[in-house]
């Protein structure tokens, strides 16, 4: 595969040019192609027992899910696991506030995604009010040193921000309130965080003087247009993990086994209707 400069280039080579528009034919292409990739990336992990901690953070409706939907596509997800916690027990309140994220880190030839993190402190609790001004200061404080013992124990940590404009986070609000099948991604807390956008933009701003660290820089992506935020969000991911091909051996499919008498039954009690 040309080692890790060349799988580089290889990523790369297909890019759509700046400025032109990205067709469903051009998008479905390169994602095929880097599902191929992700495809590799899940048998070399598997193979040298690499832990691979993706974490993706942003606003409401910045692409997120659809993101972490794109990367799931095609792979095991007994290699990939993505992590979305629900809000903490009365027990978890009182613990460090990191702790119950860190059991769902990777072990040995696991790929863990967090759809929101750690940071849910630095972000949503700061600017909603679920935690004190001084807890957040507190947890900014101390997560670079988290992080930097989470790198040291081998884990390669990729830490991604989407970054959606007013207008466009709006839009995207407005056409959940629209449509039946999106209005269940529109909570009331959705709406709240809605009218606190420089709110956010403190924190966010925050966070990333505090937490964008060499071990573990924050790469922020534009995700206006959600198809290419996923490619090029999946293929910057690929291009920070040092992964190659595993050679395996050739399937040859076995000759499958005579019938010995045994006949179909004729009826079958409970059979789904041919509709269409």
């Amino acid at each position: 595969m040309g080692g890790k400069d060349g799988r580089k280039r290889e990523l790369a080579a297909d890019a759509p040019a700046e400025g032109t528009k990205l067709t469903r034919k051009d998008y479905e292409a390169e994602l095929k192609r880097l599902h191929g990739e992700l495809v590799a990336l899940q048998e070399w992990a598997k193979t040298t027992g690499a832990k691979i901690c993706i974490i993706f953070e942003g606003r409401d409706t910045a692409g997120k899910g659809g993101t972490i939907k794109a990367i799931m596509e095609r792979v095991s997800p007994r290699v990939f696991r993505v992590v979305a916690l629900p809000a903490p027990t009365e027990r978890e309140k009182t613990q460090m506030y990191a702790q119950r994220y860190l059991p769902h880190l990777p072990a040995g030839g696991e790929i863990v995604i967090f759809d929101r993190s750690w940071y849910n402190r630095a972000g949503v609790e700061r600017v909603m009010g679920f935690c004190t001004e001084e807890q957040a200061v507190k947890f900014l404080d101390t997560i670079a040193a988290v992080e930097k013992a989470i790198v040291e124990s081998g884990v390669i940590l990729l830490k991604y921000w989407l970054e959606v404009s007013e207008e466009e986070q709006t839009r995207r609000i407005e056409q959940r309130i629209r449509d039946p099948r999106k209005i269940w991604k529109l909570s009331p807390m959705d709406l709240k965080s809605y009218s606190r956008w420089y709110d956010y933009s403190r924190a966010r701003d925050a966070m990333f003087a505090a937490s964008d660290t060499p071990w573990a820089p924050w790469y922020v992506a534009d995700s206006n247009d959600k198809r290419r935020a996923r490619l090029n969000i999946i293929s910057h991911l690929l291009s920070k993990i040092p992964y190659g091909a595993i050679k395996r051996e050739k399937v040859k499919l076995p000759q499958r086994q005579k019938p010995h008498g045994y006949e179909e039954p004729e009826d079958i009690r409970h059979h789904v209707p041919d509709v269409f």
